[in-house]
């Protein structure tokens, strides 16, 4: 991360927007797609971004002229020192008519002293370490964004979309990396875990479970997780009898190792879970990780929906309850 880049001037602003986006092979997967750019992402394909002459992103923001909401937000979330000086970085960049369309008062509350460390992860979640040029965007599926949270891309043939944020002007390039123009502010998950859980609807057994095994501190705390969570129906193929054994106090340390057996610690996405044959859980033992028929697989359980962010963490939803030896 520490090698610097020189980019376009403001005067080549309007060529750069018209630079075609490129589309990821669709004889490959989105996790090859993601490791060939991520590989790229510093090299020869970066070359549209970077000329010399260039100013810092927070100087180029300032000399676009649509930005104010957005420098005003970095600096009062002491942000604006970092991305003049450090990068390189991939800013999603809402112009002042997106923080418009913001509920009323949303903006004022946010720059309030206490709610600092709410406004920083709102803003970092726009931004993507290193640099992802428009044609990188439309290979991949999504990006991890400087908060820890996945940002998710899609392109049609009608434009290009940041979690459901057009992209209205692309590649603007600055010394430290590049801005991304986007026509709304996206907002990363806000919910731990168990309220992301909670509020899916589908996760009513493991919650209890969790509940009863004393796990939900773990899973409204501060330290990221990974859980691979079982959904009700998932439960209701144990033979019968087994929930309700598990719920009973004695068995509390049985059902906390069940239960850890579907976490690991940190955040791991399925594009990174694909590359890996196996992940260490906090019971201890290890998950054996694959893909068969296309779907990533978990100790055989099939992952039916992936990436869904929470504030401390990531669940991928699984098909049935694993179990440790």
């Amino acid at each position: 991360m520490s090698t610097r880049f020189a980019a376009v001037t403001l005067a080549t602003i309007a060529a750069l927007a018209g630079t075609a986006f490129g589309q990821c092979d669709g004889s490959k997967t989105a996790a090859s797609c993601e490791g060939e750019a991520q590989a790229s992402g510093r090299g020869a394909a970066m070359a549209v971004a970077f000329h010399q002459g260039a100013d810092n992103i927070v100087a180029t923001a300032k000399g676009a002229g649509m930005f104010k909401t957005l420098l005003a937000a970095a600096a009062a979330a002491d942000l604006a020192g970092p991305l003049s000086e450090g990068g390189p970085f991939t800013v999603f960049a809402p112009t002042d008519e997106a923080f418009a369309l913001l509920p009323k008062g949303t903006v004022e509350t946010l720059l309030k002293p206490e709610n600092k460390a709410k406004l920083a992860a709102l803003l970092k979640f726009h931004v993507v370490p290193g640099v992802l040029d428009s044609r990188q965007v439309t290979r991949l599926s999504g990006a991890t964004s400087l908060n820890g949270q996945r940002i998710g891309f899609s392109s049609t043939d009608t434009g290009v979309s940041i979690d459901g944020a057009t992209v209205v002007k692309a590649d603007i390039g600055c010394s430290n990396g590049v801005i991304h123009v986007i026509d709304r502010v996206i907002m990363p998950a806000g919910d731990n875990i168990a309220g992301v859980a909670q509020s899916a609807g589908m996760f009513g057994t493991l919650l209890s479970a969790a509940q009863a095994a004393g796990l939900v501190p773990a899973l409204t705390g501060q330290a990221d997780l990974t859980v691979f969570a079982p959904t009700d129906e998932a439960f209701a193929l144990l033979p019968k009898g087994t929930v309700e054994t598990l719920l009973k106090p004695e068995n509390k340390d049985k059902l906390a190792s069940i239960l850890k057996y579907h976490v690991v610690a940190g955040r791991v996405y399925a594009a990174d879970a694909a590359k890996l044959s196996a992940a260490e859980t906090l019971n201890g033992q290890s998950v054996v990780i694959d893909l068969a028929d296309g779907a990533l697989r978990i100790d055989g359980a099939r992952v039916v929906k992936a990436d869904i962010d929470a504030s401390n963490g990531v669940i991928h939803v699984i098909d049935r309850v694993i179990l440790p030896e």
